[in-house]
């Protein structure tokens, strides 16, 4: 069943030994922060955190916060309710071999086929536990909010789910940005130029009118989820969010804007961003493991907050990997490897390592067939949504774990030869990356780490990797199993 509520899902995490309560005070200034990162960064992902005396300021809290609640494959599994990711991706599989689709737009037409087949249309109600508390006369100061790293500009909401709606369509997004705090009442809103949420802004710059925001934060795991996919432009994430919950997301209209928003969420931000508006947001110590600069962003500004009484606010940090981030990416790349297979069958498999921060760096296999295949694919994932940010692609054969970074460098050091195997193209960046010489455009490199095929420049013939029989390894398994007795 899907959670009810994000204290549902941390009492499930509990009940796995999956959370580790937190019952002194610790400051959401750095400490918690400190806390996270070396939980973060012990084997396996660590546990998740629950600081139930978090202090502002020397204050204490009136919630508690929950940190690194996905930060590890079992983790992550257990908030979208599936024994392993991969049951997502299979049924994803099925969804989209419904009927044999003969282009990307018809692929994702079946999937929201099959998403109302789930019963994932949300469903509408008049009131909800967001909702027993209603506050037009709050401030920001009162909650949580973390001061990540020591030269951050601030105060930063760091798992906010933020909802907006094309004026023209009424089309909804909802996706993750961060938001500095300026004072009880404002904030910034990092969304950056390629973000829907950036686009949706634009439109209302245009026609001259404010824009409605809300920010939901906690709610079943997966809004979180499905605000962070790489979902193609159209696929509602509430949608996306009903097939993976397998129930309908339950929508209650907000109090002060003309937003519908998950009726579960521990708390709701509601505001507007007033087109042209800006202010400096940053520096942030960022998913790139360094700190970001200080930009322009638009500014939000509330107008009420409602919750849950007994709400639970949920964080994470960014930074040097590994981090919680990885864990959610790696889900993202299992659940739509299938749509990646849809436009190219010879891929194997696909891995996102958390060196690359996300998406900096792509390892991909694939059944080989021709000369120069594996350009095609480097330049065909080059032009899939989000995957335009992948500053270097690395194609392996289908008999390289890509999973195994020690394996795939093997492979690139000993199969390519780096004028023949390497090409650069120009294509849009992160705008968080700070390596290109100009903001939000940059070269990116792929790298054919492939064998080599006729017709591909190389005028020798291929060697045999080196592999030992397959009787043999039996017979030394059965030997040292004799030595184990």
């Amino acid at each position: 069943m899907a959670f009810g509520s994000f204290s549902e899902f941390l009492a499930a995490l509990e009940r796995a030994g999956e959370l580790r309560r937190i019952a002194i005070p610790v400051a959401t200034e750095l400490e918690i922060t400190e806390f996270a990162d070396r939980e973060m960064k012990s084997p396996g992902g660590g546990k998740a955190l629950l600081f139930e005396k978090p202090t502002i300021g020397g204050k204490p809290s009136a919630f508690p916060l929950a940190i690194n609640t996905m930060g590890s494959a079992k983790r992550m599994a257990a908030a979208l309710q599936v024994g392993e990711v991969e049951e997502l991706a299979h049924q994803m599989q099925l969804i989209l071999k419904a009927k044999p689709p003969t282009s990307m737009k018809e692929g994702w037409t079946l999937l929201k086929q099959g998403v109302d087949l789930l019963h994932a249309r949300p469903k509408r109600v008049k009131d909800g536990p967001c909702k027993e508390v209603i506050e037009k006369d709050f401030s920001l100061d009162d909650l949580p909010i973390l001061k990540c790293w020591p030269k951050d500009g601030g105060r930063f909401i760091t798992l906010p789910n933020v909802h907006t709606k094309d004026p023209d369509t009424g089309e909804r997004n909802v996706g993750v940005y961060r938001m500095q705090i300026y004072d009880g009442r404002t904030t910034g809103m990092h969304w950056q130029v390629h973000k829907v949420g950036a686009r949706h802004g634009k439109r209302y710059y245009e026609r001259g009118e404010r824009m409605p925001v809300a920010v939901c934060l906690g709610g079943d795991p997966a809004y979180t989820f499905a605000a962070t996919a790489p979902l193609p432009d159209g696929l509602d994430e509430i949608l996306f969010a009903g097939f993976v919950r397998k129930k309908s997301v339950e929508l209650v209209r907000c109090e002060t804007v003309d937003l519908e928003v998950p009726a579960d969420a521990d708390f709701v931000l509601e505001g507007y961003v007033q087109p042209g508006e800006t202010r400096p947001e940053g520096p942030f110590g960022d998913h790139t493991g360094f700190y970001t600069g200080v930009d322009p962003y638009p500014v939000f500004h509330l107008t009420a907050l409602t919750r849950r009484k007994d709400a639970v606010y949920p964080a994470t940090i960014v930074g040097i990997p590994p981090m919680e981030d990885f864990y959610i990416g790696d889900a993202s790349v299992r659940i739509f490897l299938p749509v990646f297979r849809m436009n190219f069958p010879e891929i194997v498999d696909m891995a996102l390592p958390p060196e690359g921060v996300f998406h900096n760096l792509v390892f991909v296999s694939i059944r080989k067939q021709y000369p120069y295949q594996a350009y095609k694919i480097m330049h065909g994932l080059w032009g899939m949504g989000q995957m335009m940010f992948s500053k270097y692609i690395v194609v392996v054969d289908e008999d390289c774990d890509v999973h195994n970074t020690s394996e795939v460098l093997f492979r690139l050091c000993a199969n390519t030869d780096p004028q023949r195997d390497t090409t650069f193209i120009k294509n849009p960046c992160d705008s968080l990356d700070h390596g290109p010489s100009l903001p939000n455009i940059g070269s990116h490199m792929g790298i054919d780490a492939t064998r080599k095929l006729p017709g591909e420049g190389y005028l020798r013939g291929w060697p045999e990797l080196l592999k030992m029989d397959d009787p043999v390894k039996a017979r030394v398994d059965a030997l040292r199993k004799q030595l184990e007795r």
